[in-house]
């Protein structure tokens, strides 16, 4: 039994299945060299007591105290990290205006190695503050600073996708936040993926690069299929925008006569891999497409309430098939709480249901069958996360890495309303889930490493 090396002592909860949280009460978890659930171990298990009083006295032995819990890290799909800097301006402006008038003025700025090292150090520490242990980012279509985000990941202990945005038509773009040609936005790709690769050989948890055409409007095709050549030659992960917002969908529409997603299939963009944010205006063709080539989506509650102009049918989608996770969409979404997208999931989800016009008859207003539980919302935010990155993360089981969140409900800053010693470990999960603040998340580990104390 030496060698693990960590062991840990707790109640922790975890998704079974998409509906179903299990609660592993005061289980051992052992933790081998490599950061993976090497085993877990029940209070009823022969070696339970055993290992209890050979690792109890050592320093890698980790009991929670009363009120505290485990929670596996969370699974951010989809953030624009440049737009940490903005994060609640003007989400009351269309899309394109947002886009336009704030959005691309800022990610310029990220020629500024220093400028851009400022806002990534904090955002990746912001995120691991709020228990996201693994995050795929959109950077910029600079490269430099671009690689400087996955470092910062791999120094901070984050698993970090990371994306060199790629945008380079210039009919559709600024002068100023583009790239200059598509030769150059994939040799600059290339040589990218080829850094970040080499950076991942001396990095525990993993830092990824991630083939990231903004989305299609802001691309020419002769660089969507080139991209699409890069992530076939180096299996790399994928990521864009797709069927956002009326504009968007449209705008592919009158330009391929196709849906974002069978466009982007039809330049290699599309597969087990890859990650699509949004993806609001899919109708049942795409969602099979989706389905039959792995393509996950990254749903963003708080974003789409302000820019997707609808609710994603989240448990329509899923019932054909599709992988979903969560994600905050910075900063389009304001938060970098995936706490708060999972309440929103579960709201969004409720009024597509009930609909929203009152002017409308009760039975003719919403869509039936859409709305979710929380328990659904958590699995989006960790299970689902880790199947839609393809990755051993997500969920507190064996071969998984130790990705977790220790949860304080007594922190005095922000005290969880649990008045009653009785009350239900599984009323206890969901006061969790809408309660946590940062205040609560004491610390978080990610592949056996801690990476965050909170002070």
């Amino acid at each position: 039994m030496n060698q693990y090396a960590n062991i840990f002592q707790g109640t922790a909860f975890s998704s079974q299945s998409p509906k179903e949280v299990r609660v592993l009460q005061d289980h051992l978890f052992c933790i081998n060299a490599q950061g993976m659930i090497e085993k877990i171990i029940s209070p009823e298990h022969k070696d339970y007591q055993k290992i209890i009083q050979e690792f109890q006295d050592q320093e890698n032995f980790n009991r929670l105290p009363e009120g505290q819990y485990f929670l596996p890290g969370f699974i951010d799909l989809h953030v624009h990290a440049p737009q940490w800097a903005q994060a609640g301006i003007a989400l009351d402006i269309p899309l394109y205006e947002w886009l336009g008038h704030y959005t691309f003025p800022l990610e310029a700025k990220f020629s500024d190695l220093d400028f851009a090292q400022t806002v990534y150090e904090d955002l990746v520490g912001t995120l691991l503050a709020n228990g996201s242990t693994t995050v795929q980012y959109f950077a910029t279509f600079h490269k430099k600073s671009s690689y400087m985000l996955a470092e910062i990941c791999a120094k901070k202990g984050q698993r970090g996708l990371v994306g060199k945005v790629v945008m380079d038509d210039p009919e559709a773009n600024p002068e100023f936040c583009r790239d200059q040609s598509a030769e150059s936005a994939l040799q600059d790709t290339e040589s990218f993926i080829l850094a970040v690769q080499d950076l991942n050989r001396s990095t525990k948890q993993g830092v990824y690069p991630v083939v990231t055409p903004r989305f299609i409007p802001s691309c020419t095709d002769k660089v969507l299929k080139g991209l699409g050549k890069l992530a076939a030659k180096y299996d790399t992960h994928i990521q864009s925008h797709c069927s956002e917002s009326d504009w968007a969908h449209g705008t592919v529409i009158d330009r391929f006569g196709k849906h974002d997603a069978f466009a982007l299939n039809d330049f290699g963009l599309l597969s087990d891999k890859s990650v699509m944010a949004h993806c609001n205006f899919l109708d049942d063709d795409d969602a099979a497409l989706f389905a039959r080539t792995g393509t996950a989506i990254a749903h963003s509650p708080i974003s789409n309430a302000y820019f997707a102009n609808s609710v994603l049918p989240v448990a329509h989608l899923k019932s054909l098939g599709v992988e979903i996770g969560l994600d905050t969409d910075l900063s389009g979404g304001f938060s970098p709480s995936l706490y708060d997208n999972i309440k929103q999931a579960v709201m969004s989800s409720r009024m597509l249901e009930d609909g929203v016009n009152p002017a409308l008859p009760a039975e003719e207003r919403g869509v039936t069958g859409s709305r979710i539980t929380v328990n659904e919302a958590f699995y989006l935010a960790t299970a689902g996360g880790g199947e839609s990155l393809s990755l051993p993360i997500g969920r507190l089981e064996t071969d998984y890495a130790w990705d977790v969140q220790i949860i304080d409900t007594k922190t005095p800053a922000a005290k969880l309303p649990i008045f009653d010693k009785n009350e239900p470990l599984e009323s206890i999960f969901q006061k969790i889930l809408y309660l946590t603040r940062p205040e609560n998340i004491q610390e978080v580990w990610v592949q056996g490493e801690k990476v965050h104390k909170r002070k």
